[in-house]
Parts: structure tokens; C-alpha cells; sequence
């Protein structure tokens, strides 16, 4: 099968057969592109939806599996979300559901689990933060107990909603104040509890601080991977410092800004709740709706 992840700022498609990971592609889209603005999902945001479907057509095997397909915080916020998704299926065929927070945690979770047993890691507790472009969902797990909360800020969004570096403060200050606040209602140990990082930001950060650049990204030396509050501290600095050809060298033609914004997110995190260091999975919600998919055999 195929699973097909339609997020704020990034596509993600991947194959499964149950057993074995296949072909993935990703491509960053920006669905979330004036959508704080406009309440809408632009034509141009459309436009690239739609080629990066035709791109991933051309890469993967539409015509022989079956495609489960989600979509989450920016068409879920957006008042033409119905005719978006109309107009994608009229396209190429691909019906994309929109999920709420609380599904999108559940399987992301269900994903990140996954991971970490394969790597043997399995720590007893663990606070799993996804921040994504258009929402932030934080996910508390304890031997199958689960509590979370889907904020709806991301990099993408946060980022259309700074003018200036002192409004960019204040929307940090009240992510990380919104944050803090479920932590401490979780009321736990936080001696023994690990930090898990998803999403595209702290793979980025983690990939850089290992000397690949978005070209030659390995999600293979990053599942596992630590990385520490002064990691993002120093790789913002370094960034910052690079004229805008090199820096998206490092995070991708487009996401210069975006990662910027989301490395201070991430920061704003490990601040909320008082760790220092973070365990990285590259996997995610599209991993998640392909085990769900094998673990149902029908995706509900």
C-alpha cells in the first residue's frame, strides 16, 4: 500500500507491504501559504499539491496498491477544504481524508512507538512533541496510557504570523507557556522521562549537526540520533550566519525561514518542560496510517 501524509508545509508518500518499508518521496508544498491570512488553501498552494502527486505517480506504484490517503491542520482549518480535496481527486484519483489532532497524535504515536523498538529503545516513559507546519502535537505515553494536546501552531503558521523579530518572541513565549502547561499537568517524574522529536525540524537540525545536507539526508542515521537544547542553539547561530544559497544547502530550497522558526520552537520545548536532550525519529504520521492500515486492514 500506499500511505500518503498532506501536511502544513511538506507531502510525505511511502510504500509498505506489511513487513518492508519500500520507495518513499516527499516535497515540500506549503499548504498552509496565507491561509492564516485568508482562511483558504491558495490556488498556488494547489497547484504544487497537485505536482508533487504527478512527481510521486511517476516514482511509486499508484496503479497496483492501495492508497490511503490523510490530510491534517491546514486543510482541517481551512473553510474550502471540501472543494481542495474535491479538486485533488478530480486530478489523479486520490481521496484525502482530514484527520483531527487527537487521530493525528494516535498515529504518529503508533509510528514513533515502532521506531523505537526497533532500535531498541524503549524507555518506560516518554513525551512525544510533533511540530508540524500548521500544528503542534504533544503526546504523553506510559505503558499504553496515553494524554495529548494538538496546539494549533506551527512552523509554517507562526512563521506567517511574526512581523519582526519582537512579535516572533511573543508567539514563542505563548507557545512555550501553552506547552509548559500541559507538561505540568501531566504530573510525572521528569527524571524518568525521555523527550522524543518528530517531524521535519529536528531531523533537519540532527541531520545537520551530522554533516549531511538536505540532499543527502539519511533517515537511517537519524532514527535514534540525540540531540540537545545547545544543538539547536548552536545550529540556529550557525545558520543565521550563512548567506540564503548555503542555508538551503543545508534545510532545502524554501525552508530557510520555516526551519529557522522551528529550531526556536523546538528550543521553546525543551525549555517548557526542563529536558535537555531529546531522542530523533524520522518517522511519522504516514508511517503511522501505513501500520494502521496492516494492523486493521481497514482504516477507520
Amino acid at each position: 500500500m500506499i500511505a500518503i501524509d498532506l501536511g502544513s508545509n511538506t507531502i510525505r508518500f511511502i510504500e509498505y507491504d506489511g513487513i518492508v518499508w519500500g520507495k518513499s518521496y516527499e516535497k515540500i508544498v506549503r499548504t498552509a501559504e496565507l491561509l492564516q491570512s485568508t482562511n483558504m488553501i491558495c490556488d498556488n498552494a494547489l497547484v504544487r499539491i497537485l505536482n508533487a502527486i504527478d512527481e510521486a505517480q511517476t516514482q511509486l506504484d499508484f496503479g497496483n496498491q492501495d492508497v490511503v490517503a490523510v490530510t491534517t491542520a491546514a486543510i482541517r482549518m481551512a473553510s474550502n477544504q471540501e472543494d481542495i480535496i474535491g479538486k485533488i481527486f478530480q486530478h489523479c484519483g486520490v481521496r484525502f481524508r482530514v484527520i483531527d489532532g487527537d487521530r493525528e497524535a494516535k498515529l504518529t504515536l503508533l509510528a514513533v512507538k515502532n521506531r523505537l523498538l526497533q532500535l531498541q529503545m524503549n524507555p518506560e516513559y516518554f513525551v512525544l512533541a510533533d511540530i508540524g507546519g500548521g500544528s503542534t502535537e504533544l503526546i504523553y505515553y506510559n505503558d499504553d496510557t496515553t494524554k495529548s494536546i494538538s496546539l494549533p501552531i506551527g512552523i509554517v503558521t507562526m512563521s506567517e504570523q511574526a512581523e519582526g523579530r519582537e512579535r516572533l518572541d511573543c508567539l514563542l513565549k505563548d507557545f512555550e507557556e501553552k506547552a509548559a502547561l500541559f507538561f505540568r499537568s501531566l504530573d510525572v517524574q521528569w527524571e524518568n522521562v525521555r523527550l522524543v522529536l518528530t517531524s521535519g525540524t529536528p531531523t533537519t537540525i540532527a541531520a545537520y549537526r551530522s554533516g549531511m545536507d538536505y540532499s543527502n539526508y539519511d533517515p537511517a542515521k537519524i532514527n535514534g540520533s540525540i540531540l540537545t537544547l545547545d544543538d539547536c542553539k548552536q545550529t540556529y547561530r550557525e545558520l543565521m550566519t550563512m548567506d540564503e544559497s548555503m542555508r538551503s544547502k543545508y534545510v532545502g530550497i524554501g525552508r530557510e525561514q520555516l526551519i529557522a522558526t522551528g529550531i526556536l520552537m523546538v528550543e521553546a520545548l525543551f525549555n517548557s518542560c526542563g529536558i535537555q536532550e531529546a531522542i530523533v525519529v524520522d518517522d511519522g504520521l504516514r508511517e503511522g496510517v501505513a501500520l494502521d492500515y496492516f494492523s486493521s486492514k481497514s482504516f477507520t
